[in-house]
């Protein structure tokens, strides 16, 4: 028998390193848009939770973990709302964000450690030199559970769509 004179076809496998650099090159701009959008949440962040607010002289601290919790919640209404869901959203992007930018933040508990670390930082900073704030320790619980929530919700699938299983 003679040998065909057409030219083998090439297999779908044959175009994996051509699709492998587009895969490539898509997750760094992804891991770039993440960067960014985390620059920008910071800086909003920190303007939102470092500068001075009008008081009346009643902010007072709270170092009992629960404290402010259950006042709010003996208290229904749009002060609890925002208090509490405020809390809850303020660090939750982070809890998208940094396992995109650094997958080894990838899992609840390094995301929980690092998200009360950066809050009680911020509290810390409140209750010592920012006007009209002061410590509570409960917000650094909220503000921890939010970065958790969200990477529960959105963080890990994102992660992983973003930056592959790694």
């Amino acid at each position: 028998m003679l040998a065909s004179a057409e030219p083998p076809t090439t297999a779908p496998h044959d175009r994996s390193p051509l699709r492998h650099g587009i895969v490539l090159v898509l997750r760094a701009l992804g891991v770039l848009i993440a960067l960014g959008v985390l620059g920008v949440f910071s800086y909003y962040a920190a303007r939102l939770t470092l500068s001075p607010v009008e008081d009346n002289g009643q902010a007072g601290g709270n170092t009992d973990p629960g404290d402010s919790l259950r006042f709010y919640l003996d208290r229904p209404g749009p002060d609890a709302l925002r208090q509490l869901g405020g809390n809850l959203a303020l660090l939750a992007p982070l809890g998208v964000l940094l396992p995109v930018v650094f997958t080894r933040l990838r899992g609840p508990l390094r995301l929980a450690l690092i998200g009360a670390l950066l809050s009680l930082a911020i509290e810390t900073v409140q209750g010592a030199v920012v006007l009209g704030r002061a410590f509570d320790v409960d917000d650094v619980i909220l503000n921890t559970a939010g970065v958790v929530l969200a990477y529960l919700v959105a963080g890990r699938w994102i992660s992983r769509l973003v930056r592959g299983a790694d």
